[in-house]
């Protein structure tokens, strides 16, 4: 795993606790309108079902209140940007519980779970501080970077889950920026150096790749693309090639070639 040699840049809280909820409203809305033969559809993500899929939405949101409810932890030992190398080392145990959770769900089940997940979180946040210790799965983590990772998880699975169903589920502006920059700056971290500016816009611009860096004028090696496609090619729902045969990467300069950097996310 990468070190996180990247200092983190700062989210205001308050608008990422806003975030987390109103994306959670979202796909919980959507979810409550699948029909029992939606829910058996396949998605992108391996042998998961829509049904897999919608009950490890939920499972990452209840993690938020989950947390609270433990001993808060002697020392952080994960930060911010150390997560998004980290998530492939769960990837059984999640599989576990998300199967665990999704059996048998129906979609009256599911929508009950969902509103008592959300009550529980919007009951915990209040009285919550960001620089609370809380444990996850990969080691104890800082309350309100464990919060940003929860925008990346449910933009991330709303894709996924309008790939599946051709719901819709609108994206929050705000879970959708701080997910993109989360990402974005775990790229600097893989790849470190300044000869290659990424560019996402609205929502982040990073320098990243060993070789001459760059400081006035437009930058040798440029690549740009749109937020969800960024999110797709970091975790892994589409690639390089296809992402720029589509025309929705632009990359100029020797260098502004990503693929063997890509997938971010395990």
């Amino acid at each position: 795993m990468p070190p996180a040699r990247k200092r983190a840049r700062r989210y205001d809280p308050a608008k990422i606790r806003a975030a987390v909820l109103a994306q959670s409203a979202q796909v919980r809305a959507g979810v409550r309108t699948l029909t029992p033969e939606q829910l058996a559809a396949p998605t992108r993500l391996g042998d998961w079902t829509v049904r897999e899929l919608s009950a490890h939405v939920c499972m990452a949101l209840g993690s938020v209140a989950r947390s609270l409810e433990e001993p808060e932890p002697a020392g952080q030992e994960m930060a911010l940007l150390d997560w998004p190398f980290a998530t492939v080392t769960a990837a059984g145990r999640i599989d576990e519980d998300t199967r665990a959770l999704a059996a048998g769900a129906g979609p009256g089940e599911l929508g009950e779970l969902y509103a008592r997940t959300e009550a529980a979180v919007a009951a915990a946040l209040p009285g919550a501080s960001d620089d609370r210790l809380v444990p996850m799965r990969f080691g104890a983590m800082r309350f309100g970077d464990f919060l940003v990772t929860r925008t990346v998880e449910l933009i991330v699975h709303t894709d996924d889950l309008n790939d599946a169903t051709g719901l819709g589920i609108p994206y929050d502006r705000q879970a959708l920026a701080a997910c993109t920059r989360v990402l974005a700056d775990a790229l600097a971290v893989k790849a470190p150096g300044g000869s290659v500016e990424v560019r996402v816009p609205p929502y982040a611009v990073v320098q990243c790749v060993e070789g001459p860096r760059h400081t006035r004028g437009t930058p040798p090696n440029v690549v740009e693309t749109d937020p969800l496609t960024w999110i797709r090619l970091a975790t892994g729902r589409t690639d390089w090639d296809t992402a720029v045969g589509e025309a929705k990467v632009s990359a100029s300069g020797e260098r502004a070639h990503l693929a063997g950097l890509l997938p971010l996310l395990g």
